[in-house]
């Protein structure tokens, strides 16, 4: 039996996940740290070792991997419209399997491709799809075990920019945010056959994941709507609490909620930077603060878009609307510092960050991989090199970006654009 992918986790939850996996979004623990031993400190003077390198087609999901598989999703539009699932052998780039289906884009924006990262539990790989085709696959052979076209069962109220948020496991539970109408836009599945097992909330969808957390004792799905911030209970979806957050433009939110002890730091485009205590002995909240600037370019706080924040002791580090790296004070959202060299200025500027020990490999949106320490006294690069050229299908503005999130597993990062999966060695 495969290994169980371990959802994020909160206070005390323990995990059973070996690091050098990475079956989800965000990594074993889905909260974006990378635990694997012997990596590389700085870049070798002759360059980082490309292991290999696969064709695929475009797509905004990350890759995962899990027991020597990598895993990943694209789109192609000739001869028709289909969306495609990818097996590859970890260790040499061998395509072992392709699942695709027909799925035409209508009424979305930004059609690259699938933007949900796969994630694989025991001997099962489940997808979502822009449009809301779910799959679930053997991850040795790809022969699909059961599907939902969600879209059609649940009349989704689809975003803007189609459904992105990525599953998530719990128990024998695949849990989803999808808008779906008549309180549905958080379901739960029961994973080995795709029944409906519970819905929860009225909300519109924003393109958020939902990440597990303990509260006051008890397992609790944590999720961001198009309208509200929630805790949910992941057995019956009943709502233990919900801070009403309605966007004042859009459903905008991107970024994963991040926790440190009893707090959880949210970050929107147009709305701004969100602080809430989780208070640790009951099922309720309070808000600690909110900062919002008067616009996309006039921001108080951080007004991030894609890239998921940082928090780190009692400072957040995250990348604003423009490509601001920017440190805040997490007692009250005041800014510590910003830099602009991380990634260029630019509308929607992306980097992900994950850490490994006592600094983080950074990947930005111009393709590059820069190993830095973060503190309240600046930002400290220590090198920097391309892994990726940029391209156009995910967006076709300042000469293409890379803005999928890569895995790390194996002492390898894998990451992909919409030409090309890649793995490099980063083993010391």
């Amino acid at each position: 039996m495969r290994r169980l992918a371990c959802v994020g986790i909160l206070l005390s939850i323990c995990t059973t996940t070996l690091a050098d996996d990475w079956p989800q979004w965000r990594g074993p623990n889905r909260d974006g740290v990378w635990r694997e031993r012997g990596i590389l400190r700085e870049f070798p003077e002759e360059g980082l070792r490309r292991e290999w390198t696969v064709p695929i087609g475009a797509g905004y999901s990350g890759p995962v991997v899990a027991d020597g598989y990598v895993y990943v999703t694209d789109r192609i539009v000739e001869p028709e419209q289909k969306e495609r699932v990818h097996c590859v052998d970890l260790a040499n780039g061998r395509k072992l399997w392709s699942f695709e289906y027909a799925c035409p884009y209508s009424n979305i924006g930004y059609t690259a491709g699938p933007r949900a990262c796969p994630l694989v539990d025991d001997s099962n790989v489940y997808t979502l799809g822009a449009m809301g085709h779910l799959h679930c696959l053997d991850a040795i052979t790809g022969d699909k075990i059961w599907s939902r076209d969600l879209q059609k069962d649940y009349k989704i109220r689809m975003p803007n920019w189609g459904i992105a948020a990525a599953p998530l496991v719990w128990r024998d539970l695949l849990i989803l945010q999808i808008g779906g109408a008549d309180g549905a836009c958080v379901i739960a599945l029961d994973k080995e056959s795709g029944e409906e097992e519970w819905r929860a909330l009225n909300d519109r969808a924003c393109y958020s994941s939902p990440i597990m957390i303990e509260q006051a004792g008890r397992p609790t799905v944590l999720v961001w709507t198009g309208d509200s911030v929630a805790a949910l209970d992941p057995k019956d979806g009943d709502v233990r609490w919900r801070y009403p957050w309605a966007p004042r433009n859009m459903p905008i939110g991107v970024a994963t909620p991040v926790i440190h002890g009893d707090r959880v730091f949210l970050t929107s485009f147009y709305d701004g930077a969100l602080m809430l205590r989780i208070k640790p002995d009951e099922l309720g909240y309070e808000v600690l603060w909110h900062r919002v600037g008067r616009s996309e370019n006039d921001t108080d706080g951080l007004h991030s878009i894609i890239s998921t924040p940082v928090f780190e002791g009692d400072y957040i580090y995250g990348v604003d609307s423009y490509g601001q790296f920017r440190c805040l004070d997490a007692s009250n959202g005041d800014r510590v510092w910003e830099d602009q060299t991380a990634v260029p200025k630019a509308r929607w500027s992306t980097i992900h960050f994950v850490k490994h020990g006592d600094r983080y490999f950074m990947f930005n949106e111009r393709g590059e991989l820069i190993i830095a320490r973060l503190s309240p006294e600046g930002f400290d690069e220590i090198d920097r090199t391309k892994i990726l050229d940029p391209t156009r299908d995910q967006l076709s503005r300042r000469d293409g970006v890379c803005w999928s999130h890569p895995a790390f597993a194996e002492q390898c990062v894998i990451a992909r654009s919409d030409n090309e999966l890649v793995c490099i060695s980063l083993e010391d």
